[in-house]
């Protein structure tokens, strides 16, 4: 298992997300929280397993949710890019 390590900008869409549901239904946020958590699991745990989408990163959808979590495999880590909404602002991540 590698460790894994969210960059600050995806920390806090990861955040900022589960307030928003949060605010929508009571535990929403939790849910959304437990959600990624597991994606977080599968990826530290297997990360070749999802597919290489751009530029050696790869995409985890999250399950239930419109969000995925865009990593990349380092050779002693997994870094986490960012935890993106799949319908707004296309790509705005590629930059980090």
């Amino acid at each position: 298992m590698k460790r894994l390590r969210l960059l600050r900008p995806a920390e806090t869409e990861m955040l900022e997300a589960a307030q928003y549901y949060e605010t929508q239904t009571r535990n929403l946020g939790a849910e959304f929280l437990g959600k990624l958590e597991t994606a977080f699991k599968d990826i530290a745990t297997k990360p070749e397993r999802w597919p290489v989408i751009r530029n050696e990163v790869r995409r985890r959808l999250v399950h239930r949710f419109p969000f995925a979590v865009f990593y990349r495999v380092e050779p002693t880590e997994v870094v986490v890019l960012a935890v993106a909404h799949l319908r707004r602002r296309p790509e705005y991540w590629t930059e980090r």
